[in-house]
């Protein structure tokens, strides 16, 4: 009966509680899996969740791919119950393994995208957290080269964030990179970009990135790879250039006739 399929949740549970103190974090997450497994018998959907979110985090620490398969099982129980904001969080921790352990960049974009899916499905607050999914996902896509979906995504977070009055001092960042994303594929397409952001966005015209963008297009146009270097060099001396910009930029300078693997020295 149900009481005896109760007390045999309750010794699973306290089982994968000791595994855990124990550090055997196998045994754990897969003891919290059999709890999880028998919650759903009982028809206690939420218990059921939790239990699969404490077996992935546990696996976490042993076995990546055991942890998505658990998170992806709470992932199913909250959108069934329409816990959307939940569902995201799983999402993004299921992204993070992607990233960090299985080293799988494509499925880590899709975890991102499904996060930033839900949360904008809910109330506006939750607009920021999509927001910094989408980023993620407009990184990872300019680093395989998916070129046109980095732009479309940095100029829709530009366009929501230059607004917001607590959030317009990110956009000129959003617009920078959109644009550089443009520069790579096509030079003219980055100066017809440039002026577009300018027009949308007025206080873009002043910021150091903009200033950046018009040196680095003057330069590319006069295919003078030196004076290309030297406004980099110029700009990260006062803010300093992160891994990802310095890929970008080093992929507009190649494209400088002569340059073949110039560096940004």
């Amino acid at each position: 009966g149900n009481t005896r399929v109760e007390e045999a949740c309750e010794m699973y549970t306290r089982a994968a509680n000791m595994f855990k103190i124990a550090k055997n974090w196998s045994a754990a997450g897969n003891a919290f899996c059999q709890a999880a497994k028998l919650h759903m018998q009982l028809q206690s959907k939420h218990d059921s969740a939790t239990s699969f979110v404490d077996a992935g985090n546990a696996y976490k620490k042993a076995d990546p791919q055991e942890a998505i398969n658990c998170l992806n099982a709470a992932i199913d129980i909250y959108t069934d119950m329409g816990r959307f904001t939940i569902a995201a969080k799983h999402h993004i921790t299921i992204a993070e393994i992607y990233e960090a352990e299985l080293v799988d960049i494509e499925k880590a974009i899709a975890h991102y995208e499904q996060a930033a899916d839900y949360y904008k499905g809910e109330e506006s607050n939750r607009q920021v957290l999509a927001n910094k999914c989408l980023l993620k996902v407009a990184a990872y896509a300019a680093q395989l080269e998916q070129y046109q979906k980095a732009i479309e995504i940095y100029e829709q977070v530009g366009t929501n964030t230059m607004d917001n009055p607590l959030l317009k001092y990110s956009a000129k960042e959003y617009f920078f990179k959109a644009a550089l994303c443009h520069f790579i594929v096509d030079e003219l397409n980055a100066k017809l970009a440039l002026e577009k952001y300018e027009e949308m966005f007025p206080a873009f015209t002043d910021s150091r990135e903009c200033k950046l963008l018009k040196k680095l297009l003057e330069a590319h146009e006069e295919q003078n790879s030196e004076a290309y270097t030297e406004a980099v060099k110029e700009f990260d001396s006062i803010s300093r250039l992160d891994q990802w910009l310095t890929t970008m930029l080093l992929r507009i300078k190649k494209t400088i006739q002569g340059e073949g693997d110039g560096d940004l020295k």
